[in-house]
């Protein structure tokens, strides 16, 4: 991406009414979203649904398009990349989807306690790495984090095309003693899928389409964290 394309994103997202990006001093101070999300942003007191890590935003605006009665908020550090979501939710007028510029390990000083229904968790880096444990979205620490904003019977989805993540989380959950919904190593590959996510392989992200093309096994894993 060149220099003034991406300076161009930076500017055009200061203007559009579904990007929020507040400094981390606003969110440790106290965001003046938390626990009014629902009120101020989305007007209706329907579901809110987060997608943490979401790139292009991609994911965030078709799942907003599909269920029209849910509410999404994508999250991601990298404004320059959720652009192209935040630009196609805004000309098509989606009033039910936003994007919030910060760092997941920020999450909690966001959201307020019980305000998310449910997360969903996209192509993450899995961070292989011994040292970058603690960096993995699903580490013990990020569930903490994430147990703080959902609801008690709140849902977590993973999708990701990492058989270490995938492998890694289930024996995390298990061990821990969180419930595990359901789990598939490739849901492309499998005659069946979760038939309460009948868009799980129908809505694609951009990585996912990259790495679907390498012939990489696309698996996911749905599951409540223990209260």
């Amino acid at each position: 991406m060149g220099k003034k394309n991406k300076q161009a994103r930076f500017a055009e997202n200061k203007l559009l009414t579904n990007v929020m990006q507040p400094t981390r001093e606003e969110a440790i101070s106290g965001y003046h979203l938390k626990g009014k999300w629902r009120s101020e942003i989305f007007k209706n007191e329907n579901p809110v649904i987060l997608e943490l890590g979401c790139g292009k935003g991609e994911y965030s605006v078709g799942l907003a398009q599909a269920f029209p009665k849910k509410n999404f908020i994508g999250i991601d550090i990298k404004g320059a990349r959720f652009w192209f979501g935040a630009k196609e939710a805004d000309e098509k007028n989606l009033k039910n989807v936003c994007f919030l510029r910060t760092q997941i390990e920020l999450i909690d000083h966001f959201f307020d306690t019980d305000e998310v229904d449910e997360i969903w968790i996209t192509f993450p880096d899995p961070q292989i790495k011994y040292r970058r444990t603690k960096h993995r979205m699903t580490h013990p620490d990020f569930l903490d984090r994430y147990k703080k904003v959902l609801k008690p019977d709140g849902i977590i989805h993973l999708k990701t095309d990492s058989e270490f993540l995938h492998g890694y989380t289930l024996g995390l959950l298990q061990g821990l003693g969180h419930e595990i919904i359901s789990a598939h190593h490739d849901i492309y590959g499998a005659p069946e899928y979760d038939p309460e996510t009948p868009l799980l392989r129908e809505i694609k992200t951009y990585y996912e389409e990259l790495f679907s093309s390498k012939g990489k096994t696309i698996t996911y894993i749905k599951f409540r964290i223990k209260r």
